[in-house]
C-alpha cells in the first residue's frame, strides 16, 4: 500500500488544472519553464510556485543545464495513484460482477414465475389466448 502522506500530497498537487495541464505538456519530454510557462496566462513567478508544488509531490524533477532549469515529469508518482486507484477499481469491477450477477438471477427468476401465473389465469377463466374473430 502506497505511503498515504505521499497520495495525499500527490491529490492535492493533481487538483489543480494548472498543474495538470503542466504535467500534460512535461508528458511528450522534458523542456525548460520559460517554455512550460509559455501557454499559461500567468506569471512566470506562479508557474515556479506550481513548479514546486508538483516537485515536492514528487510529479516532476528539475536539474540544471548551464541558465537553464529544465522540467521532467516523474512517471512513478503517477505508477504510484494508479497502482492506489487499481486496488479501487478491483475492488468496484467485483461488485458490479455480482450485482450482475445477481440481476441475471433475478430476471431467470421472474421469468420462471411469470410462465406458471399466465398459464394458471386461463385455467381460472375457462379460456385459452386464442384470437378474436
Amino acid at each position: 500500500m502506497p505511503d498515504v502522506d505521499a497520495l495525499s500530497a500527490t491529490f492535492a498537487a493533481l487538483a489543480d488544472p494548472t498543474r495538470r495541464a503542466i504535467l500534460a505538456r512535461l508528458a511528450s519530454g522534458e523542456t525548460s519553464v520559460s517554455k512550460l510557462a509559455e501557454p499559461f496566462d500567468i506569471s512566470l513567478p506562479a508557474v515556479s510556485k506550481h513548479l514546486k508544488v508538483l516537485e515536492r509531490a514528487g510529479l516532476i524533477a528539475r536539474s540544471r543545464d548551464a541558465q537553464m532549469r529544465p522540467c521532467r515529469i516523474e512517471p512513478q508518482a503517477l505508477k504510484t495513484v494508479d497502482d492506489w486507484l487499481a486496488e479501487y477499481r478491483r475492488l468496484w469491477e467485483q461488485r458490479l460482477d455480482r450485482l450482475d450477477d445477481y440481476l441475471k438471477t433475478l430476471q431467470a427468476q421472474e421469468k420462471q414465475t411469470a410462465k406458471p401465473a399466465s398459464k394458471s389465469r386461463e385455467k381460472k377463466s375457462g379460456r385459452s389466448k386464442q384470437p378474436r374473430s
